[in-house]
């Protein structure tokens, strides 16, 4: 009998999890699936994630360090950078536009019938300006970076560690070693870890659609599936041209490839909880080189929101339509202009695609409390969006390595 690969195995823990999920929220009283989801579902989807989370960290001060020390050339790693930045804006600018066209002309505000004046009150967060942003990447403290988490800070921090080594040459040539040996260390970690996906995937979707069910996104039907049309045409018709144009690859080989992480990425719904995952696949799977992956998919966990992107688009026209209000050429170009420099502005904040929303709806002078029409059903679309945001940075180091004339081969293509 054939061994089910991993991927097939996540997918039925994820297919397990929704059908559990509904049965249980069209069935079950309220007070025996908080038991279960209390007991069971939360503890089994938190543990796993808890285990991968642990990891983000490590990975990105281990990775992107071995990844500068072997780029070599610095002006390697400014062309990479470059590279890099030039891609996630233009496929930014690319997923906003599509849910901004989608958006109006579907016109899901139109579907249902809303009463503006009901909406509860939402509170905005307010974001950090770009600004602030840009001149708070050096840390003060690079332990209280890595303590807090803000993964700007620990790249940063990692970049001149790894040039500093680099400069020195045998001089560090041990603390090169070291770094060596706990890469080994940590993707070991990554591979055990990986093999509970499939129930922490169970878990993790189970407690989401069981809380959630139809209900929540009945009303919210329209806005919904525009999202999520707009979210698959990104992924395969931008990605999917960009590897195969780019990249010179079939794009049913890359996805094929990938799709393990994006399934993972799908259950956490975080693209830096999936890090570690999404880099070993990227790796292991897409054959990028490490110094590549280790410098680009990071930097997009931290700055690539394309599925966040095509989130705001839809969701601004959609809430325009429902409070009547009519957006201008100008005002849909201003929300694509908001939506891309603020990406960068909240890298790191925590709800950033809510607050990236207020930032937007601010911008054209519509209320922020439509928001709160979006909170039912934002749980599981984000799902979706962290599944192709990491496939953008998968593909954006992917096509990246290949302009650089690395020596690449996919698996299936041996």
């Amino acid at each position: 009998m054939k061994k089910l690969s991993l991927t097939s195995k996540i997918l039925i823990g994820l297919a397990l999890g929704i059908v559990v999920g509904l049965i249980l929220n069209l069935f079950a009283s309220d007070i025996l699936f908080s038991r279960i989801d209390t007991w069971f579902f939360t503890p089994l989807g938190k543990i796993f994630l808890n285990l991968i989370t642990m990891l983000v960290v490590p990975i990105v001060l281990i990775s992107i360090t071995l990844g500068v020390v072997n780029l070599g050339d610095t002006k390697k790693l400014g062309r990479i950078g470059f590279k890099t930045v030039v891609f996630f804006m233009v496929t930014t600018s690319i997923a906003i536009t599509i849910g901004l066209t989608l958006a109006t002309i579907i016109k899901p505000g139109n579907f249902g019938t809303f009463n503006s004046e009901d909406l509860p009150p939402y509170e905005v967060t307010e974001a950090p300006a770009v600004v602030d942003t840009l001149l708070n990447i050096i840390p003060t403290n690079p332990i209280q970076a890595m303590a807090t988490g803000n993964l700007l800070q620990i790249i940063a921090f990692s970049i001149l560690l790894g040039l500093a080594i680099n400069v020195l040459g045998d001089k560090a040539a041990g603390i090169k070693s070291l770094f060596e040996q706990a890469n080994e260390v940590v993707m070991w970690l990554v591979h055990f870890i990986i093999k509970f996906a499939p129930y922490g995937a169970f878990g993790l979707i189970a407690s989401a659609i069981g809380k959630m069910g139809l209900d929540a996104f009945k009303a919210m039907f329209g806005y919904f599936i525009v999202v999520v049309l707009a979210l698959f045409i990104h992924l395969f018709v931008t990605y999917g041209s960009a590897i195969a144009v780019l990249g010179k690859t079939s794009p049913i080989t890359f996805f094929k490839n990938f799709a393990p992480a994006m399934s993972v990425a799908f259950s956490t719904s975080s693209s830096n909880a999936t890090l570690p995952i999404s880099m070993d696949t990227a790796q292991e799977k897409l054959g990028v080189p490490k110094h590549i992956s280790s410098f680009v998919q990071p930097l997009g966990a931290t700055i690539n929101m394309d599925g966040t992107a095509i989130m705001q688009g839809v969701a601004t026209v959609f809430i325009a339509q429902v409070f009547a209000e009519s957006l201008t050429v100008m005002q849909l170009v201003t929300v694509v202009a908001v939506a891309v420099v603020a990406s960068i502005g909240t890298a790191g904040v925590p709800g950033v695609g809510l607050i990236l929303l207020a930032m937007v709806l601010g911008s054209v002078g519509l209320p922020v409390e439509g928001i709160a029409l979006i909170l039912g059903v934002d749980r599981l679309l984000d799902m979706l969006r962290t599944s192709v945001n990491i496939t953008g940075d998968a593909a954006c180091a992917y096509i990246v390595a290949k302009t650089e004339g690395e020596d690449m081969t996919i698996p299936d293509e041996k």
